[in-house]
């Protein structure tokens, strides 16, 4: 890809998703929504305007993490512990249950058995940074409901993993190599806690090296490298790199410049997150929604019913919360979106051969819908807790 055109790109990137982040706003939803149609029209379903390059993809990758890294930072790790047993249950809830409704409908559609638990694999992940970022721009990110949420999306994130690796390793072998999964589980639960105890432990000397440095932007560059740091020992690990920019934030904001981290973070996200939410949007291929379309039919009656095993599945998480304070219908629906990690689910699933085009098809309504619907459900509910007497 050359220079002028990954330029060209990002000026229609920017442009789209600003107007239509703008109107989403004016509207009374949050801008994510926006840019998320912004990517359909822009993508190669409609006006074919920017196509999926690597180089955009890994521009938007960065974008997840920093604002994952925003998200750690904003977040109070006291008050995330606080809710770990709550956020433990809703993740459990939140992988069984769509696992289970997935499961069973694929086998009574007569797929085969990979198929079927490949099917039930892709519903149970939930795409924390649509959630998030819908939490954060309500500033409901620091209630009892968004920790809840963003601990179970992480939790949800790293099953996910090794769901996915499962579900490929039975795809290319036949056998599951529980020593494999087992490593695996281990490694992402390890790193994360080290990450966060030793990482708050030592964070003093984070601020001690930024307070000897003079040069211009010293802060800024310091948080960032961090955060892009254990992003890449996280995925060196075989674990999400968001995961690693999500224990920065929960790590630097015990530092003495946590609010001027968390001040100029802001410009730098805001470059670079809108293009993950716009090529989310337009990986969405909108043929597979034309019910005129025979060939359509069976993949929309798929769709149909993963999309209601989708929604159950996570709003059922809403019973895992322990306290009668917190409002559970804003945790299942915040566990609703599967995003980015769902398109990942499904695009392994048709690169490995384990679905044709026709289940992945399906499977994308299904990503699409929920990534769609949760913020604008969200906000509502939001909303009229807010004005609650």
């Amino acid at each position: 890809m050359e220079l002028k055109d990954f330029l060209w790109s990002l000026i229609i990137i920017y442009v789209c998703a600003r107007v239509l982040g703008e109107l989403a706003a004016r509207i009374g939803q949050s801008a994510v929504l926006g840019e998320l149609l912004a990517g359909v029209l822009i993508g190669g379903s409609v006006f074919g305007w920017v196509e999926q390059t690597e180089p955009l993809r890994l521009f938007g990758e960065i974008g997840v993490m920093l604002l994952l890294f925003e998200v750690g930072l904003e977040s109070d790790l006291q008050s995330f512990l606080k809710v770990g047993w709550s956020a433990a249950a809703v993740a459990l809830i939140g992988v069984v249950t769509p696992f289970v409704l997935g499961y069973g409908l694929a086998l009574a559609l007569h797929m085969t058995q990979l198929q079927a638990v490949f099917v039930g694999a892709t519903l149970t992940a939930t795409s924390v940074a649509i959630s998030a970022r819908v939490l954060y721009d309500l500033g409901k990110l620091k209630t009892a409901e968004g920790n809840i949420i963003l601990g179970a999306a992480v939790l949800d994130d790293i099953i996910g993993l090794v769901t996915l690796s499962v579900v490929v390793g039975l795809a290319e072998s036949g056998t599951v190599s529980w020593f494999e999964v087992g490593r695996t589980t281990g490694l992402a639960m390890l790193f994360l806690t080290l990450a966060i105890v030793v990482g708050t432990r030592y964070a003093h000397l984070f601020s001690r090296l930024v307070n000897k440095m003079n040069s211009r932007g010293r802060l800024i560059v310091a948080a960032v490298t961090f955060t892009l740091l254990l992003g890449y020992v996280a995925e060196l690990l075989h674990v999400a790199a968001l995961i690693g920019a999500f224990a920065a934030g929960l790590v630097l904001a015990k530092t003495e410049h946590h609010a001027h981290i968390e001040e100029t973070i802001k410009p730098v996200a805001d470059i670079f997150v809108p293009v993950f939410f716009i090529l989310v949007g337009a990986a969405v291929d909108l043929s597979y929604f034309n019910p005129l379309n025979p060939q359509n039919w069976s993949v929309l009656l798929l769709a149909g019913g993963l999309m209601v095993a989708a929604v159950i599945g996570k709003l059922a998480t809403g019973w895992g919360v322990a306290s009668n304070a917190v409002n559970r219908w804003i945790v299942g629906v915040g566990m609703l979106p599967r995003g980015e990690v769902g398109f990942i689910f499904a695009g392994y699933g048709l690169a490995h051969g384990i679905v044709d085009r026709g289940v992945y098809g399906a499977i994308l309504i299904v990503m699409v819908l929920t990534t769609f619907i949760a913020p604008i459900l969200l906000r509502q509910l939001c909303r009229e807790t807010t004005h609650t007497p």
